[in-house]
């Protein structure tokens, strides 16, 4: 995770740069160019974080289809070991690794509920947290309302996506609209700055006041809509911190 985090922000550096030394090369004015590498920077990390959001909302989307293929293998006769260890050919592609080492470590040692936690501490999602402690509890009490157990966290989890996804469409062009509001006296400013009147003009101690103001609005603008925005996530009520 730490690699990931380093890795993430050097890019964001480096593309900030990249733009920066560009959009100089361009205009030959370090006051201009700084923004727009300052903003590239940001844009980017924002852009990664979201795509780690949108890697989540299709882990989030996995869980049905898991256990439709739990309920179908032990309805076909399969234990539930067996059922769970299927998954890593036939399951998701998103899960499919994680249930490939739940597969080779149930076959060295056979300790199913180690297993079952280490699942559940590398998924760490409230819809995985569900199906595992659900899992768990019916192994322990003997699994006798285990399909019942799965089609109600089944019937639940489907009922929350299909709710977050009818509000990501409406939020939806609010925040596209947001960022090319955002972005838009920023490419007017590009492309004034062809103008050797423009580079002048902020290049004095008023021009510079301005550029600061205006990247400072931006930025708050930007985090007050990603805040607005932003769906609360479902506490994982089994899963501990």
């Amino acid at each position: 995770m730490k690699n990931l985090f380093f890795h993430v922000h050097a890019r964001s550096i480096f593309f900030g740069s990249a733009i920066g030394l560009a959009v100089f090369l361009g205009t030959r004015s370090v006051v201009i160019a700084t923004p727009f590498a300052l903003l590239i920077g940001v844009g980017y990390w924002s852009f990664q974080r979201s795509r780690r959001s949108r890697l989540e909302g299709l882990l989030s989307q996995a869980w049905p289809e898991v256990i439709d293929h739990l309920i179908s293998g032990i309805s076909s006769g399969l234990s539930l070991a067996e059922s769970l260890s299927g998954l890593a050919t036939r399951g998701p592609e998103i899960v499919r690794p994680a249930f490939v080492r739940f597969r080779d470590q149930l076959r060295m040692d056979g300790n199913f509920s180690e297993g079952i936690e280490e699942l559940k501490i590398h998924f760490a999602h409230h819809g995985s947290d569900q199906i595992f402690e659900s899992i768990s509890l019916a192994k322990s009490l003997g699994g006798s309302e285990l399909m019942a157990i799965l089609r109600t966290v089944g019937d639940f989890i489907r009922q929350d996506l299909t709710l977050r996804k009818e509000i990501e469409i409406k939020h939806g062009w609010i925040k596209n609209s947001a960022h090319l509001s955002s972005a838009a006296p920023w490419l007017l400013l590009l492309l004034l700055s062809t103008q050797p009147g423009t580079i002048k003009a902020y290049s004095t101690t008023t021009g510079i006041v301005i550029l600061c103001a205006g990247l400072l609005m931006t930025a708050l603008a930007y985090l007050w809509m990603e805040r607005l925005g932003r769906l609360p996530q479902t506490p994982r009520v089994f899963g501990g911190k």
